[in-house]
């Protein structure tokens, strides 16, 4: 696992990360050109692309993309297009597996998909896998979520602590997005069944996931839930609408946390405060992958290459942090005006960040899902 106690650590993670991957890109894009007859072609007057993206940062892509595309013209003197197709993550992947989109470039909320797409990919067409280099484009940890009272009442700080709570005999009222359906919700499982497993998810065996005694952890937390949605800030908005008497724990991401917390104190006179489970958590790290697919040209990488450095300029990562995002480009400084205790939130991550488990072990989460749920 990876801890990161301080923003200057987090920044040079990221730092290697980003100069990893877009060399990577870089490199793969160069080769393309060589591969081809276009090397000394102009470029096209008029160039399409598709981006498939997660509805987590929806409000930012729609803000910043128009300035990406007036950005472009000026610089190259080239008409780009970006078709802009929302979708939850594990649908995107659908869409992309059974040719629904065919996206040039592709953002699940994070990248912990990118394995279980290539599975289920290499499935499905045969051949190699069809997302190999990836570039975090904005941060948002995976957070449980409680009223600052219980949370303190209770001293809850892990996935376990909820565990004791319900064993116990203690009645609270629970949720999270339906794994089956929104990246949030399968994080979240993802870490019961760590917790009840006591390893980290990079660790996690499909033996794991089938054990009894560790199904029985997850299914004494899930028995507490009184709903399962299908979108993560729904659960935000809801608590503050419908206050502590309809929900007391959630798991959304944290910028969920920054949009709704002090709404909730106006309105119930406590805040929703963000808990980082003391065992370590999951990046929402909202990778962008520009697909290795046979109907993506030439021009339209080189495009998605441009699209992918512009959304990380300063001042478009500048942007992210206004909708609670945080900044995946190391040089931006994180904005202390919004990642404060104040929103409910926490300046510095001081828990363990942990890696994302195999595409096998994601597809078992999906297999004993029904048997764990509640009413499972």
């Amino acid at each position: 696992m990876r801890i990161l106690p301080k923003r200057g650590y987090l920044m040079l993670l990221t730092g290697i990360i980003l100069g990893m991957s877009i060399f990577a890109l870089i490199s793969s894009y160069y080769y393309s050109l060589r591969r081809t007859s276009q090397v000394t072609a102009q470029l096209p007057d008029y160039i399409e692309i598709t981006f498939l993206y997660s509805s987590e940062k929806q409000r930012w892509i729609e803000e910043v993309t128009p300035l990406f595309e007036k950005w472009f013209k000026e610089k190259y003197g080239v008409t780009v297009k970006v078709h802009l197709i929302v979708a939850g993550s594990h649908e995107s992947i659908n869409l992309i597996l059974h040719g629904n989109v065919k996206p040039t470039a592709w953002s699940p909320a994070s990248s912990i998909w990118i394995d279980y797409l290539n599975k289920k990919w290499i499935e499905l067409h045969g051949g190699k896998p069809i997302a190999r280099e990836w570039t975090p484009l904005v941060i948002s940890p995976i957070v449980i979520v409680g009223w600052e009272d219980l949370v303190k009442k209770y001293n809850i700080s892990s996935f376990r602590d909820l565990y004791n709570l319900a064993k116990s005999g203690v009645t609270f009222k629970w949720g999270h997005t339906d794994p089956l359906l929104s990246n949030s919700g399968l994080m979240a499982v993802i870490l019961e069944f760590c917790e009840g497993a006591n390893k980290t998810p990079e660790s996690l065996t499909v033996n794991d996931i089938l054990d009894v005694k560790v199904k029985d952890f997850v299914k004494t937390i899930e028995s507490m839930a009184v709903k399962y949605g299908k979108s993560t800030g729904f659960f935000g908005a809801w608590a503050v609408e419908s206050g502590p008497s309809a929900i007391s724990f959630f798991v959304v991401y944290e910028n969920i946390v920054i949009d709704y917390s002090l709404k909730a104190k106006k309105k119930w006179g406590k805040k929703l405060v963000a808990i980082y489970p003391k065992s370590g958590t999951l990046l929402s790290d909202h990778p962008f992958v520009i697909l290795d697919a046979d109907w993506i040209n030439v021009w339209q990488r080189f495009v998605a290459l441009e699209y992918l450095k512009f959304l990380l300029q300063p001042e478009i990562q500048e942007k992210a942090q206004e909708h609670g995002f945080r900044p995946a480009n190391p040089s931006v400084p994180l904005r202390k005006d919004i990642f404060n205790e104040e929103n409910g939130v926490c300046y510095e991550l001081k828990v363990p960040i942990l890696k994302a488990p195999k595409g096998e072990v994601i597809e078992a989460i999906f297999t004993v899902w029904a048997e764990v749920m509640k009413g499972g």
